[in-house]
């Protein structure tokens, strides 16, 4: 029998779709300047690659886990729900950037926005969650 999904949010980044266009725009200004080059390939490539592996953080809420999926999905990160001891919205300093990133508070998992709810584990260790729906995603992880 298939858990049943109680939470399911994707957040998008405006400044890496910002980011994209701008180097998509450079992209094209260079080509348009002086044709294919090597090092346009490579940066082409290099955007396009950071923009489908950062271009989303989706959260999932099971009766079981949290399911959390960068991008595509080739980053992605499962917490058992019976592993966690407590739960609360925090918010991040903004020199803790965006990403997957170490803080003084444990591991944080980010796309944008300094709001996040931070898991403490039975030992003590902390996680945080980046998102732009925090009093919802805690609510659903208190039940």
């Amino acid at each position: 029998m298939p858990e049943i999904t109680r939470y399911k949010h994707r957040q998008s980044p405006v400044w890496l779709i910002l980011i994209f266009v701008l180097a998509l725009g450079a992209t094209a200004f260079a080509y348009l300047s002086q044709g294919w080059h090597v090092s346009l390939v490579f940066v082409l490539v290099f955007v396009v690659s950071i923009g489908l592996l950062f271009s989303g953080l989706t959260v999932e809420v099971t009766e079981s886990s949290i399911k959390l999926s960068f991008g595509i999905g080739l980053i992605h990160r499962t917490i058992e729900r019976d592993q966690i001891e407590s739960v609360k919205k925090v918010r991040n300093s903004w020199w803790y950037g965006f990403g997957i990133r170490y803080t003084p508070h444990g591991w944080m998992w980010n796309i944008a926005g300094l709001d996040a709810i931070e898991i403490t584990y039975p030992n003590g260790d902390k996680f945080r969650i980046g998102t732009d729906e925090p009093d919802k995603l805690l609510q659903v992880l208190k039940e």
